[in-house]
């Protein structure tokens, strides 16, 4: 090997190590291989930040702020109820998810059905008691899975076929990958659904102020519309969407205060006294299409950008002895209180005659812009920042809408899957489904500058000559393989160069290879070429090679080394079901 060569292949090893190792974070790493790339002439100073431009950074990002859009819209938890409203098997769950996730991946870029089911997993989890790791990780291994049963599930399927058409011209079909795809496919399910528990569960054991918050109760009120479907329905029907999380402390009717029985019937105008976390308050408030008492999001369009806030009131506040009807806080600040905490104590009273203490947590609503001088005025202290959905008002159709028109462009050849993406992110704000404040908390910084880092100094693998080293290794193997022998070797080269390039690249750096080394042995290219595909699209061993993985690490909580404990073994797998298929369908000879 050349000296550059013996750079590129030590680089890349060091830095595969510093990731297993795991002492620094992986973004410091990958940024720390791209200064030593550039330092020792492996990466050409003018391109040493062109990943920041590349797709998968885009991709990437953009399918961030989409599944934050899906899930700020309610349309998830809509679906779930109507649909499968007693799914509370965590078999049952996972089985939902990664059947729905490869069938989806199959005509759709997989990052895509990904992140549309991400946030199906975040509220089985939720419903199951289970952190979501448990989930995320397989439904990544699903979506790869799925993108291998048709041409347009993923882009080495396009390059092959593209690459099959210049040397026989005749590309492969859309079809044509469906009998070997579809049984991989299949045989993955089988595996993930029973060894899902190989994928270590990552719950954090020191609560952060963010967590901590999270689980703190509050209190509200909220009466029953006209067009809520709850109108005639029991109080425990209404409760069943917040699956346990929030109870009814009393039903005002009139003048009439109820006990909150199970089986009292709602009717119009009813107003309910609700305890809960607030994100359990948001559900059922949404789907219950309840109104909360006061609340000041119908003006939104009038009087700009609404928001809600959780604070605590300090010592010395004004609100301190006072009640909110004697306050009329949304007449005197332009405010509107949505909801209170006070510890160690259940709230029965209505808000409006609720004492205010200090110490206590309150939700208040109003435009985001003056929010940060009206708690100074009021005295309160705002709480660490998290995304308080209770009180805003969403549109379920419009990203829908925006989700499909990005999936059809992209399944229809319109567009690239970055620009459609990039397009539907950005649909989402203009739509204002989800707040300008609220995007870049959704984009995942960390994992996007590793993504950027490492795609210039994963590229020097293949500029210093590195893959040709590597297709000099596997002729030298060759000798006297049998077919099987043969394809086997092509499709775990494949397997183990992706981790390092992109799928795609992967694809056009072995695939020519793959071709020659079946011309040398006298074997038709289908089966090689189709080999290569299923290498390229199956990396289950690493965050980085494929953008399904990077998309679930930080949801998930994942590290760099839980990635083989479970693709691992369905890497094997692979192998064993997709080298027979291959030979069956594809015939060598």
């Amino acid at each position: 090997m050349t000296y550059e060569q013996i750079l590129a292949f030590s680089l890349i090893a060091l830095m595969m190590a510093a990731f297993l190792w795991e002492k620094f974070r992986y973004d410091v790493v990958a940024c720390v291989a791209l200064v030593a790339a550039v330092t020792f002439g492996l990466v050409p100073v003018n391109k040493a930040f062109s990943g920041f431009s590349d797709d998968l950074v885009i991709i990437v990002g953009s399918a961030l702020v989409v599944s934050a859009g899906v899930a700020r819209s309610g349309v998830v938890d809509l679906a779930i109820k109507r649909f499968f409203p007693a799914l509370s098997s965590l078999h049952g769950q996972m089985l939902l998810l990664l059947v729905t996730v490869t069938i989806l991946s199959a005509f759709i870029k997989n990052i895509g059905a990904l992140a549309i089911m991400m946030p199906v997993a975040f509220q089985f989890a939720r419903r199951s008691n289970v952190p979501p790791s448990v989930f995320l990780m397989p439904m990544a291994f699903s979506a790869l899975l799925g993108g291998l049963m048709t041409q347009i599930g993923t882009s080495p399927n396009i390059a092959v076929s593209r690459l099959r058409e210049e040397l026989t011209g005749q590309p492969f079909t859309m079809f044509d990958f469906t009998p070997v795809g579809a049984t991989l496919a299949a045989a993955g399910i089988v595996f993930l659904i029973f060894f899902y528990w190989l994928v270590p569960r990552r719950e954090n054991q020191n609560p952060s102020l963010q967590e901590a918050l999270e689980a703190s109760s509050f209190a509200t009120e909220a009466m029953i519309t006209r067009q809520s479907p709850f109108v005639g329905k029991t109080l425990h029907h209404l409760l069943q969407t917040s699956h346990g999380e929030v109870t009814a402390t009393a039903i005002l009717r009139g003048q009439t205060r109820l006990s909150p029985f199970p089986d009292v019937l709602l009717h119009e105008e009813d107003t309910l006294l609700l305890e809960g976390p607030s994100e359990a308050l948001d559900r059922i408030v949404s789907q219950g299409n309840l109104s909360l008492s006061g609340n000041t999001d119908g003006d939104r369009k009038r009087r700009g950008d609404i928001s809600s806030v959780e604070a605590v009131i300090g010592r010395g506040s004004p609100l301190i002895g006072q009640t909110t009807s004697e306050l009329s806080l949304v007449h005197t600040y332009g405010v509107n209180l949505l909801a209170v905490s006070r510890q160690g104590k259940r709230i029965r009273e209505r808000l409006g005659q609720l004492t205010l203490r200090s110490g206590d947590v309150v939700v208040l609503q109003g435009l985001r812009q003056q929010m940060p001088s009206i708690l100074t005025e009021l005295g309160c202290l705002p709480l660490a920042e998290r995304e308080i959905l209770l009180g805003t008002s969403r549109n379920i159709f419009i990203p829908l809408a925006i989700l499909v028109i990005a999936m059809g462009a992209t399944a229809l050849g319109l567009a690239p899957v970055a620009i459609a993406f990039f397009a539907a992110a950005l649909a989402m704000v203009a739509f204002g489904v989800i707040p300008v404040s609220e995007v870049y908390r959704a984009v995942d910084g960390p994992i996007l500058v590793m993504l950027a880092a490492l795609i210039p100094v994963a590229d020097t693998l293949r500029t210093s000559g590195g893959s040709d080293v590597i297709a000099g290794w596997l002729n030298m193997l060759a000798g006297g393989m049998p077919p099987w022998g043969a394809v086997a070797m092509i499709l775990l080269t494949a397997m183990a160069v992706t981790p390092f390039l992109n799928n795609a690249a992967t694809v056009l750096v072995m695939a020519p290879i793959a071709a020659s080394f079946a011309t040398t042995l006298g074997y038709k290219p289908e089966a090689f070429l189709m080999a290569v595909a299923i290498g390229a699209g199956c990396d289950f061993l690493t965050p980085i090679g494929h953008q399904c993985n990077t998309l679930v690490m930080g949801p998930g909580g994942y590290r760099f080394s839980d990635y083989p404990r479970l693709g691992l073994p369905l890497s094997v797998l692979v192998v064993l079901v997709a080298v027979p298929a291959l030979l069956m369908v594809w015939p060598v000879q």
